[in-house]
């Protein structure tokens, strides 16, 4: 890679913890001109679905920032964000910044009462003003209710054997004996609602919500198989009321099965959660005729492989010849598969044996120097 490029797209997810997506889009921007000053820099901040979704379709597409208070998982009041894209016509909310884990301090953590009823809130939120293309970020999540809390917000009742409510979480859904849908909100059936998902796990079993992802939100094995016999359950009696059958679609299982909700009670389409952010930016159009291409996350390793950003973003780059670095906070086992998906060269901004709270503490200043550090080169 020698000689001046004129035109070069950076296009990173956020480096959680650290940077957000368009933060780390501009350190890497003033890496680029370090190395090449005559260089034009195109940002595009990206995302997969999860935390940080919002900001980088609303940063990308010149969209407006809008606010609700709302329920967080446990019940307590959230200011949650959500957007509104460029075109004036299509909301974008993330259940990350209403119903997500880091919402939760480490030693409250529990999906057996977490809820997604603030996801629901923020969905109201944007069908109240008028909003009918709706799309939906569903990584980050605090909640194995599969749904349940976002659908109650949107007007479904859960009920037990005697007909009562059921209580928010996940593991009353054990109780659960039938669905009244009468006073679901009939501004749904007018929606289109796309779904950034970036997993392909089913609802239950091995493979799905709870025993995935249950014990980084605060699950014992116990617990898992508890919150699992509650998902089962579940399934079936929402398979009788709404006529779906979706606890096996790919998918399914993400954000404590908020996937499934969403496709049991909302005319929803799960898709690739990058892609989804891809198109709603145009980086199609972007990427043509640009001579570089740099992405990068806050760990590359093998499951940057299955789908994620950096990924997504190089599938794109090698349609149009497009060369493509990647460079990321650090790098972990597997990081050099990435080479045999589109990337030509793998970086890594912090040095090794580099204390993580370090890196972070310096994560722009360690980025733009990589990014330099990678075009010299």
């Amino acid at each position: 890679m020698t000689g001046t490029p004129r035109v070069v797209v950076v296009a990173p997810d956020s480096f959680k913890g650290s940077l957000s997506s368009p933060e780390a889009a501009a350190a890497m921007e003033r890496g680029v001109l370090t190395a090449w000053p005559d260089a034009r820099v195109v940002k595009v901040p990206i995302a997969d679905g999860g935390e940080g979704t919002v900001e980088a379709l609303v940063a990308a597409t010149g969209g407006r920032f809008e606010t609700q208070t709302v329920r967080g998982p446990l019940g307590r009041p959230v200011d949650a964000r959500w957007g509104v894209l460029g075109d004036g016509r299509t909301a974008v909310v993330e259940m990350a910044a209403a119903s997500g884990l880091t919402l939760v301090p480490e030693g409250r953590r529990d999906p057996r009462v977490s809820s997604t009823f603030g996801t629901g809130q923020l969905l109201k939120a944007a069908l109240d003003a008028g909003f009918r293309h709706l799309v939906v970020g569903i990584g980050g999540s605090a909640t194995n209710d599969g749904g349940t809390g976002m659908a109650k917000a949107l007007g479904v009742r859960f009920l037990d054997g005697r007909g009562q409510p059921l209580p928010e979480g996940g593991a009353p859904l054990v109780r659960i004996t039938s669905i009244d849908l009468s006073g679901i909100d009939p501004r749904l059936a007018e929606c289109e609602i796309l779904v950034a998902c970036d997993v392909d796990n089913p609802l239950t079993g091995p493979r799905g919500a709870s025993a995935v992802y249950g014990p980084q939100k605060g699950a014992t094995p116990a617990v898992v198989l508890e919150l699992d016999a509650a998902l089962e359950r579940y399934a079936e009696v929402a398979r009788v009321a709404t006529g779906r059958d979706v606890a096996r679609h790919p998918g399914a299982g993400a954000a404590g099965g908020l996937g499934a909700g969403l496709l049991f009670f909302t005319p929803a389409r799960l898709v690739p959660g990058v892609d989804l952010v891809l198109d709603s930016t145009r980086f199609d159009d972007i990427v043509r005729g640009a001579t570089l291409v740099i992405t990068g996350e806050g760990r590359s390793d093998r499951q940057t492989t299955m789908g994620k950003a950096p990924v997504g973003v190089a599938r794109v780059a090698r349609r149009h010849g497009v060369p493509v670095v990647l460079v990321s906070g650090s790098l972990g086992p597997g990081s050099e598969d990435l080479l045999d998906h589109g990337i030509s060269r793998i970086e890594s901004a912090s040095h090794l044996g580099m204390p993580v709270e370090e890196a972070m503490a310096r994560a722009a200043e360690l980025l733009e120097s990589a990014v330099a550090r990678s075009l010299r080169g």
